[in-house]
């Protein structure tokens, strides 16, 4: 567990280097952070994560939860945390998916400005989120795949509303980790609410995709987790499925202290930020 001393250095350094930017969206003030890797050439061209915190988190504790920025530093890409409404995003939870906060349009249009902003390589934007972060992420697949390379979610599955406006989806990049024993976005789906992890992974693989692929992992007996990998290939993307024996609603290899709540056990099987940017890597 990380000691008190060490996470406030990992605070200190992680707000020295982010910026928090607000922007007009429909009216109404949005806020994110922007996060540029150390050694950052303006003269260079750089790939775009966006990752989108869950439900009641804001962006600065999604940043030091996942500690992301330290993989962006290893890599060298721009990592961006918008700021939901009232922490929230439109998924059709609890609000409407048509008229509710127009969460695809702000994403788009900071996008948009980030692109004017910044020496962004659009061949390589990227969406990245957890629980309802993970939801949007769906949306983005589902909505801005003629911008974004490729999403994974974290603890999050297709949304029924997704399923129901977009059953002519496009071909995309998706990375799906779940765990088998959340407890709060249930592996299996909800009815009237999500679909299970196993049938989003075939509701996003189309017949360009081809044999499933299956990896177990289980390097780490002492965390009482193991993993299985389902992978489907076509000629230019990787539809993904991560799946957590035992594992919660968390974010593997995160240190539970940042989030101190009980929402099962985290996986270390898995260097899952690593995981996660050599899958957006290998997306054409």
């Amino acid at each position: 567990m990380r000691t008190l001393f060490a996470f406030i250095c990992l605070l200190w350094t992680s707000s020295l280097l982010a910026q928090t930017n607000q922007f007009i969206h429909n009216e109404v003030k949005r806020k994110y952070i922007l996060y540029t890797p150390k050694n950052y050439n303006p003269q260079k061209s750089y790939p775009l994560v966006f990752h989108f915190h869950g439900a009641g988190m804001t962006p600065a504790e999604q940043m030091l939860y996942t500690r992301f920025n330290e993989t962006a530093d290893t890599h060298g890409f721009i990592v961006v945390y918008p700021k939901g409404i009232n922490e929230d995003w439109n998924v059709g939870f609890g609000m409407s998916y048509k008229k509710g906060p127009d969460d695809i349009g702000f994403i788009e249009a900071l996008l948009d400005q980030l692109e004017k902003d910044l020496p962004i390589d659009r061949r390589k934007i990227f969406a990245m989120g957890l629980s309802r972060g993970g939801f949007f992420c769906q949306r983005i697949a589902a909505e801005l795949a003629h911008r974004f390379s490729a999403v994974a979610s974290i603890g999050a599955t297709l949304p029924d509303s997704v399923a129901y406006y977009h059953a002519h989806k496009k071909e995309i990049g998706l990375l799906m980790v779940h765990g088998k024993s959340d407890k709060i976005v249930r592996y299996e789906g909800k009815k009237g609410g999500y679909a299970s992890a196993i049938d989003s992974y075939r509701y996003w693989k189309t017949s360009s995709f081809g044999k499933d692929k299956i990896v177990k992992i289980d390097k780490n007996p002492g965390d009482g987790t193991a993993i299985e990998i389902l992978e489907s290939s076509s000629s230019k993307k990787t539809i993904g499925l991560i799946s957590i024996e035992n594992g919660g609603h968390t974010w593997p290899g995160a240190d539970s202290f940042n989030i101190g709540l009980p929402i099962g056990l985290t996986s270390m099987e898995i260097n899952i930020n690593e995981y996660i940017w050599a899958f957006f890597e290998k997306q054409k």
